[in-house]
């Protein structure tokens, strides 16, 4: 069995993050070069995390060796190899290739591939030289940086280059990882605790419709605006100039719609606009293109969704109250003609699922992942005691590696550290800044937001890891015990160098992930957005319960109005509902206004 599970891992791995990449990005229609580094960056951050614990069951097996052979002179006996034991060397390679790897992604190629994708030149060469320009200040201050550390190893040989660089980047990476964890540990049992109430699921759904009914509304008038440029340009530079190439470039990116209507209107525009552009101007009209059909084709996917969730909630508030024990879809479409659905998931069952099981098994998953945040705040926030022991993952992996139960060991390093990154990852997939940054499933994530995703799962595993290891007293640096080290701990160099930060920093700051919890928990951040005019949902807001009112109050007038009208009617008329519930009164008084500008932080929709 040596050296096949880490294969086996190294392959399901692989296609775990392929898989990622299919449900965000678009395998067909984006660069293959932003697909591979985003393949790559999120590869080797999936990788370490299921590596990490096969790492930890190899060392403990090592440990009882080494004390053994104190204890008798010599080994006549050896303890049994885990199941899964990894051959001595090749580990501490693996590692450095996968961390090292992953460094050069997010310091230095994928902030380059981010300008570069986003450019719009019409060449390699202009986005490349874009790139470049783009990033001068960033590479810049990674010189002087640079520069610095240099004068700092020459005034104390002691310390290595190597340390000083691997500690700046995980103190970075720790201070935003327990940012995320915070928020994460909290919200996610809660999310699921929540969902298991019909109501609420169909109050948020109405607040998320009507605020990507504006979003929507706003990325179309943006879209005819832009396109409106493009007929201009369309017409001012004739078939015989230079620059018709990039027109035609342009007309490329165009939706199918508007180049039909560029064509018909082809002879007012000519008598309205005779002003030649110049390349500058193509270029940023190429990249408005680009970024306003993106965001047009984002908003009507993801309100198509909107509008399925929302006729499936309303067929699951019949169904409860239906005799018949068959669940009745009341606009069937394509994916329920499956034979998953004829055979499987039949009409029967989805109707004990929906109606009958699917609340208790969401609260029963719920208060088990209240439980695991519990052990991972008191963790946090106890790793640092040695005599006695009180990080509870910590006791478990010495009482497992008294008995050499390596099995255990493992199943609770993987748990442990699943969960961690499931509460800080997820966080990165809500996580919305304005439209610069958003993951939005079904393929419609841009290619900056993916790159900026990679970015970051690169900047936050390796401290995730190193916190990890400290949490179960793997890691010497923090919990000052003498005993045999792991090979991810051996390209991090020795923290003992710099105290301040293996005695300070790395032990006391975690602490904060209580205080986060607790913000997160009294919905902190999103009444503070909610002042500031980022609105968010907050179950207990006025504003939601008038919108919710609203809903209900013209929820049979929407279904009859789907039956008489076309889609694009259709559309036309919820579109005009939703901006109806946009201005209701709250009962303070006041008015909300959710224009596409004031997208929340933390926001899911």
């Amino acid at each position: 069995m040596s050296g096949t599970v880490l294969g086996v891992v190294v392959v399901v791995v692989f296609f775990l993050a392929l898989y990622l990449l299919q449900c965000y990005g678009d395998l067909r229609k984006q660069q293959r070069m932003v697909l591979l580094g985003t393949l790559l960056s999120w590869y080797l951050c999936f990788l370490i995390v299921f590596i990490l614990p096969l790492d930890v069951s190899t060392v403990c097996k090592v440990s009882f060796n080494i004390r053994f052979q104190t204890f008798f002179g010599k080994i006549s006996l050896v303890c049994e190899k885990p199941w899964s034991y990894i051959p001595d060397g090749v580990l501490p390679v693996f590692w450095r290739v996968v961390y090292w790897t992953s460094q050069f992604l997010t310091w230095l190629l994928l902030p380059f591939m981010q300008s570069y994708a986003r450019s719009g030149a019409f060449s390699r060469v202009g986005k490349v030289k874009t790139a470049l320009i783009e990033n001068a200040i960033y590479y810049g201050t990674y010189l002087l940086i640079f520069i610095s550390l240099l004068i700092y190893v020459a005034a104390h040989p002691q310390t290595e280059l190597q340390t000083i660089c691997i500690t700046a980047a995980n103190t970075w990476g720790l201070f935003l990882l327990v940012l995320l964890l915070g928020y994460g540990l909290v919200e996610i049992p809660r999310s699921y605790w929540l969902s298991s109430s019909h109501g609420y699921l169909l109050a948020k759904t109405y607040f998320k419709a009507a605020k990507m009914a504006t979003e929507k509304a706003a990325a179309e008038e943006n879209l005819a605006d832009v396109m409106e440029e493009v007929a201009a340009v369309h017409e001012s530079v004739r078939h015989n100039h230079c620059f018709r190439k990039f027109v035609d470039t342009i007309l490329t990116k165009c939706t199918t719609e508007y180049q039909e209507e560029m064509g018909r209107n082809a002879e007012s525009f000519c008598r309205e606009q005779n002003v030649l552009p110049t390349k500058r101007d193509l270029v940023k009209l190429h990249s408005k293109v680009i970024c306003a059909v993106q965001r047009q084709t984002q908003t009507q996917v993801q309100w198509s969704i909107l509008l399925d969730k929302a006729f499936h909630l309303g067929d699951v508030d019949k169904s409860q109250s239906s005799l018949v024990r068959n669940f009745i879809h009341s606009f069937p479409s394509g994916h329920h003609q499956g034979w998953i659905h004829r055979f499987i998931y039949t009409p029967t069952v989805e109707w004990y699922w929906e109606c009958v099981f699917r609340q208790g098994f969401y609260r029963l998953l719920a208060v088990m992942l209240c439980l695991l945040s519990a052990a991972v705040v008191w963790s946090e926030c106890t790793f640092f005691s040695t005599h006695p022991v009180l990080s509870l993952f910590a006791v478990f992996i010495q009482m497992a590696e008294k008995q050499y139960n390596y099995i255990f060991i493992e199943m609770v390093c993987f748990i442990s550290i699943l969960f961690i990154c499931v509460c800080v990852y997820s966080t990165v997939f809500r996580i919305r800044v304005f439209n610069y940054y958003h993951l939005v499933p079904h393929h419609q994530t841009d290619a900056y937001s993916l790159q900026f995703s990679g970015m970051l799962f690169c900047r936050l595993t390796p401290p995730l890891c190193l916190n990890f290891l400290g949490l179960i007293h793997m890691d010497s640096a923090i919990s000052h015990q003498d005993r045999i080290q792991t090979s991810y701990t051996s390209i991090m160099g020795s923290m003992h160098l710099l105290s301040f930060i293996s005695d300070g920093f790395y032990i006391y700051y975690p602490i904060l992930v209580l205080l986060l919890c607790f913000a997160t928990f009294f919905n902190l951040g999103s009444r503070c957005l909610n002042l500031l005019g980022f609105h968010q949902y907050i179950t207990d807001d006025d504003l939601i319960a008038d919108l919710k009112v609203c809903f209900l109050l013209n929820k049979l007038n929407l279904s009859s109005v789907l039956l008489k009208f076309n889609d694009n009617m259709s559309c036309f008329v919820i579109y005009s509902l939703s901006l109806s519930l946009i201005h209701t009164r709250s009962k303070g008084g006041h008015y909300m206004s959710l224009s596409s500008f004031q997208t929340g932080i933390f926001d899911d929709v």
